[in-house]
């Protein structure tokens, strides 16, 4: 069995959890319509759903929320936070948000128009769909490898650029109102992306002067994976690497619910006055005045703090650790994840694990269900519901490469016997996993279909 790395803190404050019994467990899976996003929270034992706004606040982040001024603009909470935004991410401008999903909604609504190509190594479901809903085409790009669960590459989340640049050529500089990359790259596994092709990257967009934004909801994490991984930034410190990798953008959209380890919060940051100016007025419009952005002073606070304490070596170690550990076992039991794990997530490979089930009858949604009605743990579908679609040109189905099931670790939240529980689970499952079957979707919505999507078993 792997190591495992003892966690960098003690508890102060629990929640109980309870495990409901197995006939419980079934009458709430169906009456979610076999959607795990529809159980109600106090009907799982371990939630594994997402790893977003789901973390334990540290004591100086409750301590700075009592601080936090509610003033409607220009309050001191802002302030605050900008000195942690100029010291961390260096952009000249930026504005807050409730969360990434508002950050892009803003720049898709400004730069995204019909028939227009957004470039990404992977963009995730909030972000394809912000750039579906303009009639945008968002467009995967990563390198070929991302797409073999079991190849082990240090940086598996990067950008093919010869892919890249024969897209730019083929669509055209004026159908591409911006490029993004995503660190790490949630979509194929949580992989992270190296300096190198972050610099290549932003070599290339500046070329054909196309701006280059960062998706950066684990910036923290993919910093630490360059510093233990590529040569050059061992001796660095992972805020040296993040300043290094911010400095090649134009700019970028964070969900702090991730590694700024808040409950709430995002931000949409750039260089571009005039574009700035542009995203000031939108975002007066849907989230709230600019200094405050549709979250309360004591937000603002938390996330000031939040974004350093995740780039604490100490919490990024034990954070690393003990992703792998869950992964590491699991791998050890024969079941097939995404591979080398990543940070915030592992993601088992449900295409292959249910082989017998066939992708259109939705292997993910069957390992998913499974594994709430065997151990009250939920985790997530990111397969064919969730990055599924429907050509709007041809009409053709397109599946995804991947059919995977997520469990995302919410941080400084679970302990080893949690994981200890989450492994025998998926082990027990594996033992039957001949006898799982697949499901149909009987009610979906036109975008980002997974989080309300109804099922029936096949």
């Amino acid at each position: 069995m792997p190591n495992y790395v003892p966690e960098p803190f003690r508890i102060k404050m629990t929640e109980p959890i309870r495990l409901i019994p197995p006939a419980e467990r079934e009458q709430a899976i169906q009456a979610a319509g076999y959607n795990v996003f529809a159980l109600r929270a106090e009907d799982i034992y371990i939630d594994y759903l997402t790893d977003s706004g789901t973390g334990a606040m540290s004591q100086h982040q409750w301590a700075a929320m009592m601080a936090g001024d509610e003033s409607y603009a220009g309050a001191r909470s802002y302030y605050r936070l900008k000195e942690v935004m100029d010291a961390v991410f260096g952009f000249k401008y930026f504005v807050p948000t409730h969360q990434g999903r508002a950050a892009e909604n803003i720049l898709a609504n400004l730069l995204v128009r019909p028939g227009m190509f957004v470039p990404s190594n992977m963009h995730f479901d909030t972000t394809e769909g912000n750039i579906r809903a303009r009639g945008g085409r968002p467009t995967n790009l990563i390198r070929a490898e991302a797409y073999d669960p079991a190849a082990r590459l240090d940086f598996k989340g990067n950008m093919d650029l010869a892919k890249l640049r024969a897209f730019i050529e083929e669509k055209g500089v004026e159908n591409i109102p911006f490029g993004m990359i995503t660190i790490t790259n949630n979509a194929g596994g949580g992989q992270p992306v190296s300096m190198q092709n972050l610099r290549e990257v932003a070599a290339l967009y500046r070329e054909y002067r196309i701006p280059f934004f960062i998706d950066a909801c684990r910036f923290a994490e993919n910093a630490y994976f360059i510093k233990l991984r590529e040569t050059g930034y061992a001796q660095k410190a992972p805020l040296e690497i993040a300043q290094e990798m911010f400095s090649l953008a134009d700019g970028a959209t964070m969900s702090a619910k991730k590694d700024g380890i808040v409950n709430i919060g995002g931000f949409l940051a750039v260089n571009d006055e005039g574009l700035f100016e542009r995203i000031r007025n939108e975002l007066i419009l849907r989230e709230g005045f600019p200094t405050y952005g549709g979250l309360a002073g004591r937000d603002l606070d938390a996330m000031a703090v939040g974004f350093m304490e995740a780039l604490e070596e100490r919490y990024l170690e034990y954070r690393l650790a003990q992703t792998a550990y869950l992964g590491d076992s699991l791998l050890a039991a024969g079941i097939p994840i995404i591979e080398p794990p990543g940070a915030h997530a592992i993601y088992i490979d449900a295409k292959h694990l249910l082989e017998h089930i066939p992708q259109r009858e939705l292997p993910g949604i069957a390992l998913s269900v499974e594994i709430y009605k065997q151990g009250g743990i939920r985790a997530v579908e990111l397969g064919t519901v969730a990055f599924g679609y429907i050509d709007p040109e041809t009409g053709e189905e397109h599946l995804p490469e991947l059919d995977l099931v997520r469990m995302a670790i919410p941080r400084r939240v679970y302990t080893q016997s949690h994981l200890d529980y989450t492994i025998a689970t998926i082990k027990e499952i594996a033992t039957r996993r001949k006898s799982l079957q697949g499901y149909k979707i009987v009610y979906q919505p036109r975008l980002m279909r997974h989080f309300t999507a109804k099922f029936q078993p096949l």
